[in-house]
């Protein structure tokens, strides 16, 4: 678990990816590494393992896309389903820059995508961010958007208890704040 990085607010994710697409004036425009981050946010896959992946790995399976990998850092299989849209725009992102099925997606390393992402929070004077972040974000969301349902979270990162899922995205202190919020009874 890396407990260096934050979790990004879904401000922070769009203006991240925004001024990596568009650049500044003092850093390039990168779409590369901006769709390497936009993957990473949107599968809550670790970057090692977005940086291993082919547009081959996305097998359709009937009426869906599906993904199986052996994720770098675990070891452990993993199965999911690619939503359609995730699915078109890595196949449309393939077509633009001519990138055949079995070729990796992306030939960056972890360390270029690093750099690049601390350039643009420097710029953005954002701290505390790092590639894990979007990982992070993802799962954040994933927690909110489906009536904070830890376990289901926990599954999707395959994570072994709901304690660590719960120290990975921060949302202990956060309820503990609302509990202790919501207690106050003045008289």
């Amino acid at each position: 678990m890396n407990k260096k990085t934050k979790a990004l607010t879904t401000e922070q994710y769009a203006e991240i990816i925004k001024t990596m697409r568009e650049g500044t004036v003092s850093c390039r425009p990168n779409d590369r590494v901006a769709t390497a981050l936009v993957l990473e946010g949107n599968l809550g896959l670790r970057i090692s393992d977005i940086l291993n992946l082919r547009l081959a790995d996305i097998v359709h399976d009937g009426d869906r896309y599906r993904l199986e990998i052996t994720e770098q850092k675990t070891g452990k299989q993993r199965v999911f389903t690619v939503p359609l849209v995730i699915q078109q725009y890595i196949e449309n992102y393939c077509l633009r820059h001519a990138i055949k099925p079995t070729e990796r997606i992306f030939p960056l390393t972890e360390r270029a995508i690093q750099k690049q992402l601390a350039l643009v929070c420097d710029v953005l004077g954002y701290e505390g961010i790092g590639t894990h972040s979007f990982r992070k974000w993802y799962a954040t969301e994933i927690y909110k958007s489906n009536g904070y349902d830890i376990a289901l979270v926990q599954r999707l990162l395959q994570h072994s208890s709901a304690a660590i899922t719960q120290r990975y995205i921060g949302m202990e202190p956060q309820r503990i704040e609302r509990a202790i919020e919501g207690h106050a009874q003045l008289i």
